[in-house]
């Protein structure tokens, strides 16, 4: 962690594959209360799962298919007719991430390039 300005900047170039999948269930657990039933809740997870991946084109079918659906349904139920209140859920991971970050001014960049980014 180095300190530039009034602001800290963590710096990562790697992530470890069985704590991300920790971090990101304990985070899809933070917000299963803002939906009404289990499978939207259980679709969010895996959608979200999904956008992080290294799928090339995220569709509801190349994310269903990862998670394991056999057609595109239940993940365009999620983002067109299911019952979640998406701004709690906003707010639930904000706070989340406060917690996780430690500031709650910090700021969450991530950069799928995969190269060490430089502070300035």
């Amino acid at each position: 962690m180095r300190t530039t300005e009034d602001r800290a900047v963590a710096v990562c170039h790697s992530v470890d594959v069985d704590q991300w999948r920790v971090i990101l269930d304990e985070a899809v657990t933070r917000v299963a209360e803002r939906f009404v039933r289990a499978e939207p809740r259980r679709t969010a997870g895996q959608f979200v799962e999904g956008l992080l991946s290294r799928v090339e084109r995220k569709t509801c079918w190349s994310l269903a298919e990862r998670a394991g659906h056999d057609d595109p349904q239940a993940m365009q139920r999620l983002l067109r007719t299911a019952v979640w209140d998406a701004d709690a859920v906003r707010d639930d991971v904000r706070a989340w991430l406060i917690e996780q970050l430690g500031h709650p001014d910090a700021v969450l960049a991530t950069d799928e390039a995969g190269f060490l980014k430089k502070d300035g």
